[in-house]
């Protein structure tokens, strides 16, 4: 299904509140809404509002075997706290991995390719079924995403969704307090930014908020997301 230039307006059309934007994007595009997320440090407040409108929206969560035990307990408790039913763990094919990465190294000499196996391939076959992917980005994490609008394209027949992109690190923690939303432990002990075990670190108290993933590489994301 091609989303349509009526529907992209009728979206942006709710402004910038989040969860108005959410409303507008599951009906307008009914089944074919789907939530992208991490389970990292800022993922509760976004996954929160998702809830709210519908626990049994699709939450995609791709599983690319290398992440941190702690997020991976996270990913289970905050789904039980926020009661979302439908949350889907997306691992890479095991056949690409045995063929490209059998000794699980790929990370520590091409970053770029073992993201594009272990993320991009495997949510490029697990967004098929949908027209939109709502994201937790947002324009003040790094400088790549500084131009991000609220809808964007995503490919030829499907859009991105950002209903956080306004929201700073600041309006997050504190919403995220007002709440008492678990955090991931991670982001208590020096990781703004969580993504897999091996490519993060933790960042300085003045860094980039991403400065932690691929430190000291020239790498910024992971491929999934496309800079603004």
């Amino acid at each position: 299904m091609t989303v349509t230039q009526h529907q992209i307006e009728t979206i942006r059309s709710a402004g910038t509140d989040a969860r108005a934007i959410l409303r507008a994007a599951r009906s307008t595009l009914p089944g074919k809404v789907a939530v992208l997320s991490s389970f990292g440090a800022e993922s509760a407040l976004l996954l929160a509002f998702a809830a709210e409108i519908d626990p049994a929206i699709p939450v995609l969560f791709l599983e690319t075997g290398m992440h941190f035990p702690e997020t991976l307990q996270y990913r289970r408790d905050l789904a039980a706290d926020l009661g979302l039913t439908n949350v889907r763990d997306i691992p890479p094919a095991p056949k690409a991995l045995e063929q490209r990465d059998p000794s699980s190294q790929l990370w520590a000499f091409d970053p770029d390719a073992c993201c594009q196996l272990r993320k991009v391939e495997p949510l490029n076959l697990a967004t098929l079924p949908f027209s939109a992917l709502i994201t937790g980005r947002k324009r003040s994490q790094a400088a790549t995403r500084h131009r991000m609008e609220v809808v964007e394209p995503d490919g030829e027949d499907r859009i991105k969704i950002n209903p956080l992109a306004d929201w700073t690190a600041e309006d997050i923690d504190a919403e995220m307090t007002r709440r008492n939303l678990r955090r991931n432990p991670l982001s208590l002990k020096g990781y703004p930014s969580i993504g897999c075990e091996p490519c993060t670190r933790p960042a300085g108290e003045n860094d980039d908020p991403r400065a932690g993933r691929w430190a000291g590489q020239n790498k910024v994301e992971c491929g999934i997301h496309k800079p603004a």
